[in-house]
């Protein structure tokens, strides 16, 4: 059975301080703690899922490992090394010995880059997503924002060593530096990374005292990100190294920004394309005229001809979207005729004899509709 991912047991996100993990423990503990739901097995489970997570997770190493390998970190006893298969054995390096073997840049580690990992530790930043929302006028016209957001960085005390100022690393004993360990079953050998170093072939003397050894440290960044016209909910902007700080000297990951383009109170966007409804007044819908109408960019002038019906979609050329390639889309104006809820005696007479002189009094339905229904009338 598959097991749940630590950070959602605890409910908090991946980059959660040391203090929020405890609190969100000390939540969930005393909810499922064992003494509080005498014989409920299911709470006595999740206690125990809860407790497992957290032991993990408060542990600078272990998390470290969790969060590159997840529970595999974990199996066989090996806390926090290479993936492992059965008996503690890296299956990867079945390949590695069979497709170029030594040291590394074998096909297999050429197809799937190693993993990120180079044989002296170094390890790359994992990327960060961030959901950006923006207004439809922002989407139209380009801006830029300012955000904030949490990532590990590389630790200013220790400059991402891992190691307390002015002390230093040791060759680890367990590898004798080569960051690997070896053993033979039959006619194939097997190479891991060494579980003591993590595969970086040296021990840290004196562990940093602001990152426990970890060389990296959460902090609060800032990034400004330029927004191109015409974007779309779900277009994705790339910010360069301003992902999680690398490990051990390993590059940054990338910042994602993932933008989400906020609903209008006037404009639907259908492609590049806007759609609005406009209210006019029966009369001018009868009598014709010209109206001012919104656009994203201004005021525009829509010709209404005489006898306008309610339904009648007009184009405006270039008044939409702009194509992230060059353009614009065009702005389409669905009129909406209004038809007066109260009328003054003036407006009642007048309409009345407008009424008579069209002929409607005894028959207020279009003669065209009157054609088609007769079949039904009879």
């Amino acid at each position: 059975m598959a097991k749940s991912d630590y950070y959602e047991l605890l409910g908090v996100d991946r980059n959660a301080s040391d203090d929020v993990l405890k609190k969100a423990y000390r939540k969930l503990a005393v909810k499922y703690h064992p003494d509080k739901n005498h014989g409920d097995a299911k709470a006595e489970g999740k206690f125990k899922e809860i407790s497992e997570a957290y032991d993990v997770l408060k542990d600078t190493k272990k998390r470290a490992a969790y969060d590159q390998y997840g529970h595999a970190a974990f199996q066989n006893g090996m806390g926090g090394g290479h993936h492992q298969g059965a008996g503690g054995v890296d299956p990867f390096d079945i390949f590695r010995e069979a497709f170029g073997g030594g040291g590394g840049g074998g096909i297999f580690e050429d197809i799937f880059g190693g993993g990120g990992r180079s044989s002296s530790g170094a390890q790359s930043g994992s990327d960060l997503r961030y959901d950006l929302e923006i207004t439809l006028e922002e989407a139209a016209k380009g801006t830029e924002k300012q955000i904030r957001y949490r990532r590990h960085i590389s630790c200013k005390k220790c400059q991402g060593s891992g190691a307390e100022p002015g002390t230093g690393k040791s060759t680890c004993r367990t590898c004798n530096g080569t960051g690997q360990i070896s053993s033979n079953r039959g006619f194939i050998s097997f190479r891991q990374a060494c579980p003591e170093c993590s595969g970086t072939g040296q021990k840290i003397d004196s562990p940093c005292t602001e990152c426990r050894g970890n060389g990296r440290t959460i902090d609060q960044s800032t990034v400004k990100v330029k927004i191109p016209e015409g974007v779309h909910t779900g277009s994705r902007l790339r910010s360069a190294g301003n992902g999680e700080a690398g490990i051990n000297g390993g590059p940054s990951g990338d910042l994602y920004i993932i933008l989400i383009v906020k609903e209008h109170e006037l404009f639907e966007r259908h492609e590049d394309d806007l759609f609005c409804e406009v209210p006019i007044k029966f009369s001018l819908a009868c009598l014709g005229g010209t109206i001012n109408v919104p656009t994203l960019f201004g005021k525009g002038n829509l010709k209404i001809p005489e006898g306008t019906q309610t339904g009648t979609t007009f184009r405006l050329r270039n008044q939409g979207m702009p194509h992230l390639s060059g353009g614009n889309g065009d702005l389409l104006v669905r009129i909406q005729v209004e038809v007066p809820k109260k009328l003054t005696k003036s407006q009642r007479e007048k309409l009345e004899s407008f009424s008579e002189a069209c002929g409607d009094k005894g028959n207020p339905v279009s003669k065209s509709f009157v054609e088609k229904a007769k079949k039904f009338f009879n």
